[in-house]
């Protein structure tokens, strides 16, 4: 049995996405403070939902995905409960695997995950690491917990929350451009949802280019921008109020928060 401990936004993703994989609703718990929020659960997914010391002593694997600030109680919880045999996976910013593995008597396999919210449509970033008694078994088994909400890579923990800076909290950067494009179309004199429309749409094709060419973006960039035309205007005023050191700037606010985060 899967357990997944906290199912706020990202681990009812991921409860849906293991069941849209053909995992029976009896082989994933939920854990979940609220009854309100456990009658939800059960009405919407018909999965159990059951006591963080219960999916300890039963679940094979324990998914985490509590707030940080919430981490050290919920592994007092269940850490007396928890052995060797288990495997657990953590999904929470700034937390190490050391961290979680100190909370244990025993040598309990830790794999740190970080994912973003595209997990809602299939198409989330997760980066994986693997903690001190963690093997190659263990990174196949998260693998496989996460393929079905997105794309999976390996990483080395030192570069977790770089990670989160660049692909946890990188969707929001998109949003935040995607919304002054929007606002640039009303300036323009567009309607909102025409200009929503259209951008939305230039995203979407920019990035399946991105992905599906294997080029460089640069050399994507470079093949719309003509000489004297309307794009390398549009790329100069773009330097020229520090757009690029704005972002290089915020990703690395971000990484230095996801520090915080984890050692506070």
């Amino acid at each position: 049995m899967i357990a997944i401990l906290g199912t706020g936004k990202m681990g009812e993703a991921l409860l849906s996405g293991l069941l849209r994989a053909g995992r029976p609703a009896s082989g994933v718990a939920a854990v979940v403070r609220r009854e309100a929020r456990a009658a939800e659960l059960r009405g919407t997914y018909g999965v159990p939902v059951i006591s963080a010391e219960e999916a300890a002593k039963n679940a094979s694997t324990l998914v985490i995905t509590v707030k940080p600030q919430d981490m050290g109680r919920m592994l007092g919880e269940i850490a007396a409960f928890v052995d060797q045999s288990q495997l657990v996976i953590s999904v929470a910013a700034g937390i190490t695997t050391s961290y979680i593995e100190r909370h244990f008597s025993v040598e309990v396999p830790v794999v740190r995950v970080m994912s973003n919210t595209p997990v809602l449509v299939d198409e989330a970033m997760s980066v994986i690491s693997a903690g001190a008694y963690a093997g190659e078994r263990h990174l196949a088994a998260a693998e496989d917990l996460l393929r079905p909400v997105g794309t999976v890579l390996r990483i080395p923990e030192s570069q977790q929350d770089a990670a989160t800076a660049l692909s946890g909290s990188g969707p929001a950067y998109v949003f935040y451009l995607v919304e002054a494009m929007v606002d640039a179309g009303i300036l323009l004199g567009m309607p909102r949802r025409t200009a929503l429309e259209m951008v939305t749409q230039a995203v979407y094709g920019a990035a399946t280019m991105l992905r599906d060419s294997g080029e460089h973006p640069v050399i994507l960039r470079e093949a719309v921008t003509s000489p004297g035309g309307t794009t390398i205007s549009a790329i100069r005023e773009l330097e020229r109020h520090g757009v690029r050191a704005a972002f290089l700037a915020a990703i690395e606010a971000a990484r230095d928060r996801g520090r915080e985060l984890g050692s506070s």
